[in-house]
């Protein structure tokens, strides 16, 4: 069985969905939204790492305290989008590394084509999350995530802002394993494999590109 996908419906993550969604936003709010609910997203997403106590002293006493417990992180946007969300995300975790896939989607035929992966070294050593703010047919995160697996990641997650039923559903079949993150599940996709209602292209919205 995949695992149920998280779907994140925090009050300030749900107004600045809305803003992101209003097609009179200009792109420098566009990119300032989509960094914010990426960081408060990632919140969420984090939020199982590993602790271990540790002892130090305050300016008052000694204390037990909690660490993150060495636990390697990377963050992984599929281009170009995805770009939109590593601000946000690198905010919150500073010292995680980045890579890179590029996969964009055939005009005609839909599917995803591969065009680039720069990936950490270390990566197969790190947990992964893959960062892209739509799933709508699910092409492109799974072709990602398969590159992911190929390079022997173990632990992924995918994080997006808006995904559609079809697309969840697509994702959850390839990779049942990967913990899906959303701030919306949408209604559908339409004839163009545009998320309904959505909020049109992202990539063109971040970078001013339409």
């Amino acid at each position: 069985m995949p695992n149920e996908p998280y779907i994140l419906n925090h009050p300030l993550i749900q107004h600045k969905l809305s803003l992101l969604r209003d097609k009179n936003t200009g792109s420098k709010e566009f990119r300032e939204l989509v960094a914010e609910i990426a960081n408060l997203m990632c919140y969420e997403a984090t939020r199982d790492l590993p602790l271990k106590e540790i002892e130090l002293e305050t300016p008052v006493a000694s204390c037990k305290t909690k660490i993150i417990s060495g636990r390697k992180l990377a963050f992984v946007p599929i281009l170009r989008a995805g770009l939109g969300m590593v601000d946000g995300v690198l905010r919150l975790v500073p010292a995680a590394k980045v890579g890179h896939i590029g996969v964009y989607r055939d005009p005609q035929t839909l599917k995803p084509v591969e065009y680039y992966c720069k990936l950490p070294s270390d990566i197969s050593e790190r947990d992964v999350i893959v960062v892209d703010p739509m799933l709508a047919t699910g092409g492109s995160a799974i072709d990602a995530i398969g590159l992911l697996k190929k390079a022997g990641v173990k632990n992924i997650k995918f994080m997006c802002i808006i995904a559609a039923p079809e697309g969840m559903k697509a994702l959850q079949e390839a990779h049942g394993d990967v913990q899906i993150y959303a701030a919306s599940l949408d209604e559908c996709l339409n004839e163009d494999a545009y998320i309904v209602p959505g909020l049109g292209d992202a990539g063109d919205r971040i970078f001013g590109t339409k």
